[in-house]
């Protein structure tokens, strides 16, 4: 009798397909070299046996080849090489940049008097050219600008301590007092003098207006108008104001100044009408970088806080932008409410997002 051994196929597998690595959502920010994914995941490459940080600047893989991992462990674990481009395991490219700008920035502040280009790119080891345009990324100024920022801050400290004119010039080093003068009231806002003596005898005038905002102040030193301030309360619109200017003069308005805040009024009304108004305008030489950036927007116009590092050549300032704009003190006639989340979505702003809303929507139909 013959046996016959009978070999049945086993029943089809029913489960699902695993997904591709093209379908995964963290795939596109690898393929957009996303930096700030760096350090949130990892992705390896069987056909070069590396493994391989998101913002890695090789060229895209075939993600049939890709697997991607949520910890460098993981990574390390395929016994794959770490790319030699991105050095997944250490510190990335920007870490290293941000400690090296760091350094030069110290040694800005440590030093008795402006560095050259030359010196401070010595200092961090890098070539003038290669360290300017690294610089200026990073911090959205100039290494020359910036010095200049940091000696006006070490005037102001030194005459907030009470220093004379003259010490806290020459502590701040600056090697003449002419130099100096050049430059003080757009330092400082005022001369050196007054600024000591906490803005002493400077003359603002200011007026306090409504539209469908709320409460609109307007303050103006003789320079131009110093403060366009939004809010719900008009006594703490003047507190505040108080709180800026606090041993400045203040003067009520008198009737041809109301006619400047009923210009805003207006603006604010009918955004079409256009604002033009001569402006004080006090700030970092980066704030003000940004606060032009911002009045070349036109009516009705939204741009993101990237699109502004991007137009003021510095497209890693980010945040900084966004530091500038909550820092604004001239509502309305530096429109930093037309500045939005890269997804359009309405960030923060100084005098409430619902104000930043209704300022749009009012542009979009009267721009």
């Amino acid at each position: 009798m013959t046996t016959m051994t009978i070999t049945t196929r086993p029943a089809t597998d029913q489960r699902p397909p695993l997904p591709l690595v093209a379908d995964d959502p963290r795939w596109a920010r690898i393929v957009a070299r996303d930096k700030s994914a760096d350090g949130e995941l990892w992705y390896s490459v069987a056909t070069t046996g590396v493994y391989c940080r998101p913002s890695c600047p090789s060229r895209a893989a075939n993600p049939r080849n890709v697997a991607l991992h949520d910890t460098l462990e993981s990574a390390r674990a395929t016994g794959f090489r770490p790319c030699r481009r991105c050095n997944p395991d250490g510190p990335s490219l920007d870490c290293e940049n941000a400690t090296l700008v760091a350094r030069a920035c110290r040694f800005i502040a440590d030093s008795e008097e402006e560095p050259s280009l030359e010196a401070l790119a010595g200092a961090i080891g890098r070539s003038p050219s290669y360290f300017h345009r690294l610089f200026k990324a990073s911090t959205g100024l100039t290494p020359k600008d910036y010095a200049a920022a940091e000696r006006a801050r070490k005037v102001r400290e030194g005459l907030d301590a009470g220093s004379s004119v003259t010490e806290a010039i020459y502590d701040a080093g600056f090697n003449s007092s002419g130099r100096f003068y050049e430059k003080s009231t757009g330092m400082l806002g005022m001369t050196p003098t007054r600024y000591r003596d906490g803005g002493a005898d400077e003359e603002i005038k200011f007026a306090v207006g409504q539209s469908v905002l709320g409460a609109i102040l307007v303050a103006s030193s003789r320079k131009g108008v110093a403060s366009i301030l939004l809010g719900d309360d008009p006594d703490a619109l003047v507190r505040n104001l108080q709180d800026r200017f606090p041993k400045a003069r203040l003067i009520g308005a008198d009737r041809d100044y109301e006619a400047l805040i009923a210009r805003v009024v207006g603006f604010v009304e009918n955004p079409g009408l256009g604002l033009d108004l001569p402006l004080d305008v006090r700030g970092t030489a980066f704030q003000r970088r940004v606060w032009q950036a911002l009045q070349e927007i036109p009516v009705g116009g939204r741009v993101s806080y990237s699109e502004i590092a991007r137009r003021i050549g510095s497209p890693n300032s980010v945040r900084a932008v966004a530091g500038a704009c909550a820092a604004n003190t001239l509502a309305v006639a530096i429109p930093c409410h037309r500045v939005v989340r890269n997804d359009g979505a309405l960030s923060g702003y100084a005098w409430g997002v619902e104000r930043k809303r209704a300022l749009l929507d009012r542009e979009a139909r009267n721009g």
